[in-house]
């Protein structure tokens, strides 16, 4: 039975109550799980057909002959920060270690991160091969190291260290699958929400005798259930037989 065009229904429908909610939520369920698991599935496969990167990550040191003002050394942090992720660098690391790609290509993949308050830098690079992100790493700490030292940065004697090498890291860093699988599956929660009541808000259909009253004005004096007749006992079989 369809919904007639009734604008006092219509302003009531809005007026949801917690127990009509749960009655949506349990009769969409199935399109909520189903929006879920398509969001999850389609994801994960992509991450999945990406291909792994992996990070290696070179430890500098920042130091400064004794005698040196401490508090130059600390105001010329960011600025040494800065001159690792150039392009002298970059071109100084393709040329040692016969890199085919372009200094912007490699800048690309080439993160540097400070301490705070602290004179250590984190050189990392990014790539598809590990034992390469690890030889990259140490070349860049090298490149750096050679060129800062030689600098004039307006700081007496500093001294820069590669305190620690780059190793080949043992897993990827991206794709993630169960992250990304398990914030696919909260989005997807959501837009099965969505989809649920939507396809809740265009069903016109009537499910109770009390919305038939409110609908109709009239009052209802029974109801007939759906039941199946069974093969064989229908009206028309016993009016053959008896003939």
């Amino acid at each position: 039975m369809q919904r007639p065009d009734n604008p006092e229904h219509v302003e009531q429908e809005h007026q949801l109550t917690l127990g009509e909610i749960l009655s949506v939520l349990w009769r969409r369920l199935w399109v909520v799980l189903m929006v879920a698991a398509i969001c999850v599935l389609g994801t994960v496969s992509l991450s999945l057909a990406q291909t792994p990167q992996y990070e290696a990550t070179a430890m500098i040191l920042i130091g400064q002959e004794p005698g040196g003002p401490a508090q130059d050394l600390q105001e010329l942090m960011p600025t040494v920060t800065d001159l690792v992720s150039t392009r002298p660098v970059a071109t100084d690391v393709i040329q040692e270690l016969d890199l085919q790609m372009t200094p912007g290509g490699f800048l690309g993949n080439l993160t540097v991160d400070q301490a705070e308050s602290t004179q250590k830098l984190e050189v990392s690079y990014r790539t598809s091969d590990p034992e390469m992100a690890r030889d990259i790493a140490n070349a860049v700490a090298g490149a750096v190291s050679n060129r800062i030292s030689r600098a004039n940065l307006g700081a007496e004697a500093i001294t820069v260290t590669v305190w620690e090498q780059a190793v080949a890291p043992g897993a990827p860093v991206s794709p993630d699958p169960v992250r990304i699988g398990l914030l696919a599956l909260a989005i997807g929660l959501l837009l099965g929400l969505g989809v649920a009541f939507f396809l809740e808000y265009l069903d016109d259909s009537l499910r109770s005798p009390e919305e038939v009253e409110q609908v109709s004005g009239l009052l209802n004096f029974g109801m007939i259930r759906k039941f199946k007749v069974p093969k064989g006992k229908t009206g028309i079989a016993r009016d053959k037989k008896g003939a």
